[in-house]
């Protein structure tokens, strides 16, 4: 992207000096500028694209910004029309915003809306508490400017100088050789349990594919799919599907309701399994919900609490996650580890339940609708044995082919 601009977004009615002092060391490192207005009442600013044009992008009307009630709803509504103005633009090379609280919830979503990779630096006044809920699973920088976006002084200058200069080093460095790899990339799942099964693939594909590996947690599940969704990896390898039992019972490391809902928007190919179906996951001991109190229980770690998931609960997650896989238009393969689904879900281990994993697996094989592009395959290895990394891999690279 020769003509790429770094984008320096803000509320120019409030922050207009900021925003313009920022942009001008950018430019100053030989970088375009596109300066981008937010704000949300009346101002003669100075910035390139002013906030009328950015509330035109909005998908009903502009008017869902200038008529707002109120000035939360107002910064709801510019929200929505900056993340389809910003996603409209073919020439960012980087996206630096700044703002408090306001500005932040109003810059990130278009900020998240971008590709992975693109740099995205956000100077932000709630950069010291807990951000999860603005970055997502981007991969948002954030700035902490220790004192208020409230003009320039000493302090303020010597940070919004470091944050210019931080994404004009991002936007210059964006595609240069080192970040590159010829090898296809896949995306493969892991837990703790499933560790030895993905020890294993990576082994035998990593001369050849660029494996990125997340952790099945929650956090890395979006991750994961996020990246799938950005056309990054060529194959989604779901080892490891841990995060359907948290979504449904209630544990710590749920993925949310969207898990797997890329296959459905997308049609990427996915090969995957059960890994970690067998346990939900807690906190401490202490704050495992009463109503699973005669449960079979195993304790990670201080503050991991293993539980034990029952046939009916096999059965419900099954149903759960057979309807996410029908639901894509492209290529799956289900590998059902008939030996066990965890290190924990292995004869003498504290989770082996035969009758558990029984009521999993039917319950798949009845649910999953097979055809010849959505393949079910029953192996008769444990899910960390080399035959399932095998017969895994062969998948991959029949898929490949």
């Amino acid at each position: 992207m020769t003509d790429a601009r770094v984008y320096v977004v803000g509320t120019f009615d409030t922050k207009a000096e900021e925003l313009l002092y920022v942009a001008r060391l950018v430019r100053d490192t030989g970088i375009k500028v596109v300066t981008v207005d937010v704000g949300t009442t009346e101002s003669s600013s100075e910035a390139d694209i002013p906030a009328q044009e950015v509330a035109a992008s909005h998908p009903q009307s502009a008017s869902q910004v200038t008529d707002a009630p109120d000035r939360g709803q107002a910064v709801i509504a510019m929200s929505e029309a900056l993340v389809n103005f910003i996603s409209s633009r073919d020439d960012i090379g980087g996206i630096l915003g700044l703002g408090g609280s306001g500005g932040t919830s109003l810059i990130t979503p278009a900020m998240r809306a971008l590709p992975l990779g693109l740099p995205k630096l956000m100077v932000s006044t709630v950069a010291a508490g807990d951000t999860s809920h603005y970055i997502g699973v981007s991969d948002i920088t954030m700035m902490y400017p220790v004192t208020d976006i409230a003009g320039l002084n000493t302090v303020s200058r010597r940070i919004l100088a470091n944050a210019a200069h931080a994404i004009a080093g991002m936007a210059k460095g964006t595609g240069t050789a080192e970040t590159g790899d010829a090898r296809p990339a896949l995306a493969l799942s892991m837990f703790g349990v499933t560790t030895t099964a993905v020890q294993l693939l990576r082994a035998r594909l990593d001369k050849e594919f660029d494996c990125i590996v997340f952790h099945a947690n929650g956090a890395g599940g979006r991750a994961l799919e996020a990246i799938g969704g950005s056309g990054m990896v060529s194959t989604i390898v779901d080892v490891t599907t841990t995060e359907v039992a948290d979504h449904l019972m209630g544990g710590i490391c749920s993925a949310g309701p969207d898990r797997f809902d890329v296959l459905a928007n997308t049609g990427i190919p996915w090969i995957g399994s059960c890994g970690a179906l067998d346990m939900v996951n807690f906190g401490p001991r202490d704050t495992v919900p009463d109503q699973y109190a005669d449960r079979a229980f195993f304790v990670h770690n201080a503050n991991i609490t293993l539980m034990r998931t029952t046939p009916s609960e096999n059965a419900e997650m099954a149903r759960w996650l057979a309807s996410k896989l029908n639901a894509s238009p492209g290529p799956v393969d289900l590998v059902l580890p008939l030996g066990g689904v965890s290190a924990l879900d292995a004869p003498g281990a504290a989770f082996w339940d035969p009758e558990a994993d029984e009521a999993l697996f039917d319950t798949l094989e009845a649910t999953f609708e097979r055809s010849e592009t959505h393949r079910l395959h029953r192996l008769d290895a444990h899910i960390n044995d080399p035959a399932f990394a095998d017969f895994v891999e062969r998948l991959i690279r029949d898929q490949q082919n």
